[in-house]
C-alpha cells in the first residue's frame, strides 16, 4: 500500500523511478513493469552497487535496520517508511550513520505538511495561545476491529514489540512537539490487545478480513495505548491510541491549551484548525484563510488530503537532496526519538511506573 504512495508522489513531482525491488523476483518484476521503472533489483546488495540516488524503503518495520545500514555505507540518500527501527539502539544507530556519511535521511511524518496544522503552529509560535498549559488527544482507527483482520504488523517478529503505539500514536507525538517545541521527558503507559489471536498474515497490508485466511496466531503487539506524558517545560499530556475503534478509520485529533487561547486539529476534516480563547469566541479557520504555507498545493477551496501532505513531504526531501533546507522536514533523528517513546512506552507498560524518555 505506502510503496504504491510513495511511487504517487513521485509520479507528481515528475521524479523518475529507476527501479523496485520486490518481496520476491516475480514481485518486483511485476511491479517494475506496473509502474513504468526502468529495472527491477534482485537483493538489496545489487541495489546498493548501482547508481541510484535515493532509496524509498517501504518495507515492514523488521528489514528497515539492515537495509537502511547497507545504503546508507553505500552513500545512497533513504526515505525509509516508521518505525524507523525496531529498536531505539539501532535507531539512533542509523542517524548516527547517515549523519557520517552525508546523506539525507528521511522518515514521513507526514502530518507536519496540512496546512492547517502548520498554520497552529505558526499561531503556537507567535504567542497567540499564550504559554502552553495542556496537550490532550487521540489517534483511532478501527481497521483491526473484526477478529478475523490480520497484518504482517499484529506480529512483533516483522513489525516491532509495539503496534498501535509505535505505528501512530508516534506520529501524534511527533505532531504535537513539532507545533508546540516541547519536548516529552516522560511518560507512564498501559497497553491493551483486545482479539488475542487473529489469521496468520498471508495478504497485503489492509486486507479485508476475508482475504486474509491462514490460521490463527497470538497476538503479541496491543491494539489500545493509553498514555500520561509530561514535556521538558513540565506540560501535561494525555494520549489514547486505538486500532480497534468502531467507525474511526485515520482520525488524529489533538488540541493545545494555552493560557491565553486554544487550538484543535481532526484529521477526519484536515482543511480545518479550531480556535477559541478564554472569552469563549472561537475562529475556524480554511485554508486560505489564513497564513499561506509552502504545502499549499493546490487553490483555497480545493481539499487538501493525506496524498497532498505526502506529496509534500516527498518534494521536501529532494529540496533536501539538492542541497535545500526545507522547515520541518522529518529525519531519522525525529525517528529515532520517536523510537526511544516507544522503548518507554513497553517499559512503562510492564510495571506501569512513570519512565524517562532517552534521547
Amino acid at each position: 500500500m505506502v510503496g504504491r504512495v510513495h511511487r504517487q508522489a513521485l509520479s507528481v513531482l515528475g521524479i523518475p523511478l529507476v527501479g523496485v525491488l520486490g518481496s520476491d523476483p516475480v514481485r518486483g518484476e511485476v511491479l517494475a513493469h506496473e509502474w513504468g521503472a526502468d529495472q527491477a533489483f534482485t537483493d538489496i546488495e545489487t541495489l546498493a552497487a548501482s547508481d541510484v540516488e535515493v532509496v524509498h524503503l517501504c518495507t515492514p518495520t523488521g528489514t528497515h535496520a539492515d537495509y537502511a545500514r547497507v545504503l546508507i555505507d553505500a552513500g545512497k540518500h533513504v526515505i525509509c517508511e516508521k518505525p524507523l527501527a525496531t529498536t531505539a539502539a539501532a535507531a539512533e544507530e542509523l542517524t548516527a550513520a547517515a549523519a557520517r556519511r552525508g546523506v539525507v535521511a528521511a522518515v514521513p511524518f507526514v502530518y507536519r505538511y496540512y496546512s492547517a496544522v502548520r498554520e497552529i503552529r505558526a499561531r503556537v509560535q507567535h504567542g497567540d495561545l499564550g504559554p502552553i498549559t495542556l496537550l490532550h488527544g487521540s489517534y483511532l482507527q478501527d481497521w483491526l476491529l473484526d477478529p478475523l483482520a490480520s497484518n504482517w504488523r499484529v506480529d512483533a517478529a516483522a513489525g516491532g514489540a509495539s503496534r498501535a503505539f509505535a505505528d501512530i500514536g508516534s506520529h501524534w507525538c511527533d505532531l504535537i512537539e513539532w507545533i508546540t517545541g516541547e519536548r516529552f521527558v516522560k511518560l507512564v503507559a498501559q497497553l491493551s490487545t483486545s482479539v488475542p489471536e487473529r489469521p496468520t498474515p498471508t495478504g497485503p497490508s489492509f486486507s479485508a478480513p476475508s482475504a486474509v485466511g491462514g490460521p490463527l496466531m497470538k497476538v503479541d503487539t496491543e491494539d489500545i495505548a493509553t498514555l500520561l506524558l509530561r514535556t521538558d517545560r513540565g506540560v501535561p499530556a494525555n494520549l489514547t491510541v486505538s486500532q480497534v475503534s468502531s467507525g474511526r478509520k485515520n482520525r488524529l485529533w489533538f488540541e493545545i491549551d494555552g493560557a491565553s487561547g486554544s487550538a484543535s486539529f481532526n484529521h477526519e476534516n484536515p482543511e480545518q484548525a479550531w480556535f477559541g480563547d478564554a472569552h469563549g469566541e472561537m475562529a475556524l479557520f480554511a485554508r486560505g484563510s489564513g497564513t499561506a504555507h509552502a504545502t499549499d498545493r493546490l487553490p483555497s477551496g480545493h481539499p487538501q488530503g493525506w496524498d497532498s501532505a505526502f506529496t509534500s513531504f516527498i518534494s521536501d526531501a529532494y529540496a533536501a537532496v539538492d542541497g535545500e533546507s526545507p522547515e520541518g522536514l522529518p529525519t531519522f533523528a525525529d525517528g529515532a526519538h520517536a523510537a526511544h517513546l516507544v522503548d518507554a512506552v513497553l517499559s512503562s507498560a510492564q510495571d506501569e511506573q512513570w519512565k524517562e524518555i532517552a534521547g
